[in-house]
Parts: structure tokens; C-alpha cells; sequence
């Protein structure tokens, strides 16, 4: 990270959606501001219910440290922590611990919102708490999740998951897709996409200037020379020859079983997985209160929780906010980073008109 002391002392604006209303959204958002270290690394914009945030306040007996605003006057607001409050929302302030077509619309709500203000150039990076696909679905709306809907707003054409937890950094191949249904989508593009966006987001984010990748096998023991499937042989090695013929380090297809010990070990800078599971138990094992989601290839930064709305925890005051403070301070270290290096963000792809 750059050592000018300007851009050491600048305050990015983070805007933060709580999510769904009857997940515990709010709950780790106000938690997790309470750290006044936090609040002093940054301001924030926090789009969502004043009455869920005030409850869950009153819940973990934190006193008010924010200022509310109505969403369409808290852009303007000089504050280091603002409610933007979607007051006509018709939600009860007591979460209802299920998904309901209420909550799904209210979380969409908060997302746009967030988007616009982030074009509008209002906010510097965008942090969203947890939504629940189901409420999305009853609401008809059919993404799978927040990395296809940014996707979509922001005309991306390659984007990818990375989490980022504890010694690992990981990116996935495939995103939310059935695994027997991968063998249909399987190709070289599909492994080639997260090595590529993977690479430039280490050593441009990051700041790792020639990172170690590696890529993990589909199959028991990597295939074994073909023995238990050709889809090593096949589809990932060539891609990884491809990544190589651009200048990436990239090693593989390595037998899932021990990479991940290997790189949290520190032998690898960062590693592709090839599905949801395969990377997120390791990441969630060695980092499970602390890991954090972001999405590469998209204009913007983007950070996420890596934990759902945990409904059978809402309104007990259990919910740990450690993924919520570490997705808010990736989220301001970018930040940083993008300011530091404006030939960082000329990299980016343009934010397209809406």
C-alpha cells in the first residue's frame, strides 16, 4: 500500500447494504461499527431500516453512534457514520427469522440504491450484508446472487469470486451452479477466466508483484494421469499453459486434498478452485468468523460477508461481526489502493452508462 501520508489519512465513503431484513444483517453492521478504530479508518453510508439498526443496537446495549437520514437526503450528509433510512419500507423492525418476498424486495432496494450512488460517485466501494436467494426468488427476482446482479448492472462480461480468509486467497472457477451440472460448463475459458482475473488482482490490489497461482484438480489425486478422469488433462492443464503464455505464474492442476495446506503455508500467493465447495470449506475452516467475499472484474469494489442471513440466530444478540469489520476494511484498503495508484484504476473496465 502506498506510504503517502495523504492518501494514508484520506477517508474513503464506503457504502454498506445491511441485506436482508429478517437476516442478521443488521445486527453485524451495527456490531461491527462500534469499533471505533473502524469508523476512523473511513466513513460510511449504511443503506437500510433505521428501526432494524436501532433494534439490534438496543439488543447488543450499544448507544446511538450514527446520524439518520431519509436515503434520498444521506448522500449529502457530512457524517462519519449515516443511516441512509428506507422509510417506506413496510418491514417490522423485529426480524421475522424467514425469508419472505418483503425482505427479498427491501434487500434489492438497498443494492440499487447502492449501485447508483456509487456511478453517481458518492461512495468509493460498496460492502454488502447478507441476502437470502430465496426472498429474492418470492420477490421475482432470479439472480442467483449479488456477484450475477453486479454483474448484470455493470455489463461485466468476466467476473469471479474471491474469498479472502486467514493465509488463503481463493478464487472460484464456477460460482452457484449444481455440481453435476458443471460437467456441461467444464471448458478452458471457464479455468482460465479466475487464473487471469485472479493474477491482476493480486498484483494490483494486493500489491504481490509476479504472484504463484495454483490451480487445483477436479479429480481424486488430480486425475492421476488420467485414471480417474480426463478433465486435468483435458481442460486444465491447458488453460494454465494459457496463462502462462500471458506472464502468470501458475502451477497445477495440483490434488485439492493437499493444496490448500501447501498454500496456507505460504508456497502460493492465491489459488483457483473449481467449485463453490472446494474452495469455501477450506477458507471457511481456518478463517470461518473472519472471511470475506469480493468480486473481481468488475469496475467497482465490491466486498461482501461470507455468512448467510443465519435466521435461527436473529434477534439473539449471538451474531459474530468479524467477516463485516474484515469486508469493511478490505473494502477501505482498496480504497486506498485505487487513490494510490491511478493507473490502477485506468486498468479497470469503465463503469458503463445505466
Amino acid at each position: 500500500m502506498d506510504d503517502n501520508p495523504d492518501i494514508q489519512a484520506w477517508r474513503p465513503r464506503i457504502g454498506i447494504t445491511m441485506g436482508d431484513p429478517g437476516g442478521i444483517g443488521a445486527e453485524v453492521i451495527v456490531k461491527a461499527l462500534a469499533d471505533h478504530s473502524l469508523r476512523e479508518s473511513a466513513r460510511f453510508l449504511v443503506y437500510g431500516l433505521h428501526e432494524s439498526i436501532a433494534y439490534a443496537a438496543d439488543l447488543a446495549e450499544l448507544n446511538p453512534y450514527w446520524s439518520r437520514r431519509t436515503v434520498d437526503d444521506a448522500g449529502g450528509a457530512d457524517c462519519d457514520v449515516v443511516i441512509a433510512d428506507f422509510d417506506d419500507v413496510a418491514v417490522e423492525a423485529r426480524p421475522l427469522r424467514r425469508p419472505t418476498a418483503e425482505g427479498g424486495r427491501a434487500s434489492m432496494r438497498f443494492i440499487e440504491r447502492a449501485i447508483d450512488d456509487i456511478r453517481a460517485g458518492l461512495i468509493d466501494a460498496i460492502v454488502t450484508g447478507p441476502i437470502n436467494k430465496s426472498a429474492w426468488q418470492m420477490a421475482g427476482y432470479e439472480y442467483p446472487g449479488h456477484t450475477e446482479y453486479f454483474a448484470k448492472r455493470f455489463r461485466a462480461r468476466r467476473v469471479s469470486m474471491m474469498f479472502v480468509g486467514g493465509p488463503l486467497r481463493v478464487a472460484l472457477a464456477s460460482i452457484h451452479e449444481p455440481l453435476f451440472e458443471l460437467r456441461n460448463n467444464f471448458t478452458i475459458g471457464l479455468v482460465y477466466q479466475p487464473i487471469d482475473l485472479l493474477h491482476d488482482a493480486l498484483r494490483d490490489w494486493f500489491g504481490i508483484p509476479e504472484p504463484r497461482i495454483a490451480v487445483a484438480g477436479l479429480n481424486p489425486h488430480a486425475g492421476e494421469n488420467g485414471r480417474f478422469g480426463d478433465e486435468e488433462s483435458r481442460v486444465i492443464e491447458p488453460a494454465i499453459e494459457m496463462a502462462r503464455q500471458h506472464g502468470i505464474q501458475a502451477e497445477g492442476p495440483i490434488a485439492a486434498d493437499t493444496l490448500f495446506l501447501r498454500a496456507a503455508h505460504g508456497e502460493f500467493d492465491g489459488v483457483v478452485a473449481l467449485y463453490h465447495d472446494q474452495g469455501l470449506i477450506p477458507v471457511k475452516l481456518l478463517a470461518f468468523d473472519r472471511a470475506v467475499n469480493v468480486t473481481l472484474g468488475l469496475p467497482i469494489i465490491r466486498t461482501s460477508v461470507d455468512h448467510g442471513t443465519a435466521y435461527d440466530i436473529v434477534g439473539r444478540n449471538r451474531a459474530d461481526p468479524g467477516s463485516m469489520k474484515e469486508a469493511i476494511r478490505l473494502a477501505a484498503f482498496l480504497a486506498r489502493r485505487k487513490r494510490a495508484a491511478p493507473a490502477l484504476e485506468a486498468d479497470l473496465p469503465a463503469i458503463p452508462e445505466p
